[in-house]
């Protein structure tokens, strides 16, 4: 069990509405941390957290980097599956019902102000122990649980298993005081799909911290010479950038695809494909189409190495399919100035607004068509492809920084206790009018 506890994390709670100082039980029903998309959600919420002078306990499963300064449990391991990072799999049942005794045991030894759990497993898990011990849980949505395991191919809406698994993300999400959603297309989602109740939801967006994701040319020309020469990149050469993970769902193969296309009219171009799993499978893939020598595949980036290996990047690439899940990558694409291609979804319409590259859903000549435009520019538009990268960094400060996304999180624990009190003095009618009456 890892246990690092950070100085922000020993400030004592006080008894004011306006100046309390809330302590969080995080449950990440995930392998936290790895350097990947809900990943990053978790850890810079538990950052910006901590930096307001908040308690965080993030309780996660066995596997998983630590991170210093953060408070971490984990659930004891189980023999038959030691390993485990992402996706959908049976094993989860096991280890959920692990963080399950993990998150009971926490509660039962230690005072906590409010549950803020992620994704479904987390919120089932907060739901059920926070009637138990009358702790009120924010339900940070990623996704829906039934669509993502569709995505996944895990599982198909033809299957028995279907109906039981739709009904009970239904009974979660209905049941969840208060819904962070990190994009408006998902709060639209859960009132459409789910008939949650509209002051249920908050649009909470990914953020990025723009001062660590930067443009290329904040960092040194030496630095990144040396980095591009150990990738084994040409200098002249025109680079797209992918940092995320390797499926189906988010677009891999159909990028290898365009970039085939692209090399049919330019040799001097490379895909820096920067993520896991399923490296060898895509590794094999792009030998498969002739592109094995364009295409540098380097697995795991650190988090914090990110920046840099995004900054040698001419144009960024997020051909992610889903309709469903947020897609925070894009954000760090947007903070370092990049012109960025996705796929038409309401989500990267939403995060990138009208400076987006925008290739139809799928369609992998739409998507080479977006990606070379902005590589090799027609006559006279090199400017209007700089400039739209630019745009769209300023529109990440402006609309996605940590320090106002931290202040409405503890706005919304501060309502949740404010009307759990009420709730206890005026029963539950109490609890719900104010909920309203806070958030109108």
């Amino acid at each position: 069990m890892s246990q690092q506890t950070s100085a922000a994390a020993e400030v004592s709670p006080t008894d004011s509405s306006n100046g309390k100082r809330y302590r969080v039980l995080m449950i990440a029903p995930t392998s936290f941390f790895a350097d990947y998309g809900c990943h990053v959600r978790i850890l810079e919420e538990a950052r910006i957290l901590q930096k307001l002078g908040h308690q965080v306990t993030i309780v996660t499963y066995r596997n998983g980097q630590d991170v210093p300064g953060l408070d971490i449990r984990r659930t004891l391991p189980i023999p038959w599956r030691t390993h485990y990072e992402v996706g959908s799999s049976r094993h989860k049942i096991a280890f959920d019902a692990l963080l399950g005794v993990e998150t009971l045991a926490l509660l039962a030894r230690r005072r906590f102000d409010v549950i803020h759990a992620h994704l479904h497993e987390g919120a089932l898990i907060g739901l059920v122990l926070g009637r138990l011990f009358g702790i009120p849980t924010v339900f940070d949505f990623q996704g829906s649980l039934t669509e993502e395991m569709i995505d996944h191919h895990f599982l198909r809406r033809e299957s028995p298993f279907y109906p039981p698994l739709r009904s009970l993300e239904t009974w979660i999400t209905r049941s969840a005081p208060v819904i962070l959603t990190s994009t408006g297309h998902a709060r639209r989602f859960l009132l459409e799909q789910f008939h949650c109740r509209p002051e249920q939801i908050r649009a909470l967006p990914d953020c990025v911290n723009a001062d660590v994701f930067r443009p290329a040319d904040d960092f040194p020309p030496e630095e990144l010479a040396a980095l591009r020469s150990s990738l084994g990149i040409p200098a002249d050469a025109r680079v797209i950038v992918y940092l995320g993970l390797l499926a189906e769902y988010q677009g891999t193969g159909l990028l290898l695809e365009a970039v085939e296309r692209i090399l049919r009219h330019h040799s001097n171009v490379y895909l820096l494909l920067m993520g896991f799993p399923s490296v060898q499978l895509y590794r094999a893939k792009a030998e498969a189409l002739g592109i094995g020598h364009a295409v540098i595949t380097t697995g795991r980036i650190p988090y914090q190495e990110a920046p840099r290996y995004l900054a040698l990047g001419h144009v960024a690439a997020a051909p992610k399919l889903s309709l469903t899940e947020g897609s925070g990558k894009l954000l760090n694409y947007m903070a370092t100035a990049l012109p960025t291609v996705a796929f038409d979804t309401p989500v990267a319409r939403e995060y990138l607004g009208a400076d987006g590259l925008l290739a139809k859903r799928g369609d992998v000549e739409s998507l080479a068509e977006q990606l070379s435009a902005a590589l090799f520019p027609p006559p006279g538009q090199a400017d209007r492809y700089r400039a739209c990268g630019q745009r769209l960094r300023r529109r990440v400060i402006q609309h996605f920084d940590w320090e106002q996304a931290g202040r409405e999180i503890v706005a919304i624990y501060r309502q949740l206790r404010e009307g759990r009190r009420r709730r206890m003095s005026t029963g539950p009618e109490g609890m719900e009018k104010g909920f309203r009456d806070e958030t109108a």
